[in-house]
């Protein structure tokens, strides 16, 4: 069928709106029709080739739509189902058999190889297009997707503001609420008032901690996170963060969380812990990048720095649970959404870029 989607064909460039070819679903594999698509910052950051996915590509990995047709095999979903899309895994690795989906073995080649794990392209146009990146390359009207990334929603589904679950804020809130599990009562500073953090902020406030704090340069920002959780907020540019955050906590906070990934502010968030507390790495920066932390500052303190991918989430379940508290009023990452019109699509990401935007969706209908 044809389909429009944005095509990034040069490193930084713009995206371009094209008319593309979409493949009819294969085995296991669904079509989407795609009503909205959040804006990563991991798209930019592949657009600007800080992860070398070949180009020309079609990007887009927080895709929310109504199924039109799937392939042979698939159970999971059906046409007229509203449908969520995250990332895929293969379901049969250890990691996967374990519940670890999002540190699959296979996560590079089902997610950031630009094609199917066989190589071949769910998309067509001129100069050899890639795509199914995160197995749904969904900046595009219609998505081919596979049955391990589709989450099938509640009829009365809002699709205009689902779509970023399948990353960015089940990256920020999953860090909190799968990964570090902090007891009610403790601290938490989140450096970078973005989507992801101020998702880790929310979260952090549903599970009970009574100190959360959120570091940024922009104001808005950090009004905004004081709006939907933070406790307390330090503006980097006025003042030193690690003092603020040890005059705040009185030793230092119990956890930290970095989605700047800016080297200098991972350190400043490591050097931020309490004796024991723990540092989650979020950012996505450009590959090959290095952190240097002091040895001794680890040894002495006993501080742990640990990684984390898309919120050591099993989506099929924590989504829904995502759901269920902002159904409840405590996660309202709706609040963090602005809406752009597809063909706007250049403009959302510099206004995300500029951090004019927190968090940017585009309507394909």
């Amino acid at each position: 069928m044809r389909i429009k989607a944005a095509v990034v064909r040069e490193a930084g460039q713009p995206f371009q709106i094209e008319e593309l070819e979409l493949d009819a679903p294969r085995t296991g594999e669904v079509l989407v029709k795609i009503h909205s698509s959040g804006v990563c910052h991991t798209d930019i950051g592949v657009r600007n080739q800080w992860l070398p996915v070949p180009l020309p590509l079609v990007l887009g990995h927080e895709g929310a739509g109504v199924v039109e047709a799937v392939g042979p095999g698939v159970s999971k979903v059906a046409p007229g189902d509203k449908v969520l899309l995250t990332f895929a895994s293969c379901r049969n690795c250890r990691m996967c058999r374990q519940g670890d989906p999002a540190y699959c073995e296979q996560f590079v080649i089902s997610n950031v190889a630009g094609s199917r794990p066989d190589g071949t392209n769910a998309v067509h146009g001129e100069g050899d297009v890639h795509g199914f990146f995160f197995s749904q390359s969904s900046f595009a009207t219609h998505s081919i997707a596979v049955e391990s990334n589709v989450i099938k929603l509640d009829d009365d589904a809002d699709l205009s503001i689902v779509g970023p679950l399948g990353c960015g804020i089940q990256t920020g809130a999953g860090t909190v609420l799968n990964r570090l599990r902090p007891e009610a009562g403790s601290s938490l500073a989140v450096f970078g008032a973005g989507a992801v953090g101020i998702a880790a902020a929310m979260a952090a406030k549903a599970a009970g901690c009574t100190k959360v704090i959120a570091v940024d340069l922009v104001p808005d920002r950090l009004a905004l996170a004081a709006e939907l959780g933070a406790t307390h907020t330090i503006n980097a540019s006025d003042v030193d963060p690690i003092e603020e955050i040890q005059s705040i906590t009185g030793r230092g906070a119990d956890f930290t969380v970095d989605t700047t990934a800016v080297t200098s502010v991972v350190r400043q968030a490591v050097s931020a812990l309490a004796p024991k507390g723990t540092c989650a790495v979020l950012g996505f920066g450009q590959a090959g990048t290095e952190v240097q932390v002091d040895m001794l500052e680890l040894l002495m303190t006993g501080r742990t720095i640990t990684g984390v991918t898309e919120g050591d989430a099993r989506p099929d379940e924590f989504i829904p649970r995502l759901l269920e508290l902002l159904r409840q009023g405590r996660f309202p990452f709706d609040k963090l959404i602005t809406s752009y019109d597809f063909a706007d699509i250049n403009a959302a990401c510099e206004d995300s870029d500029g951090g004019k935007t927190v968090k940017p969706v585009l309507r394909m209908v």
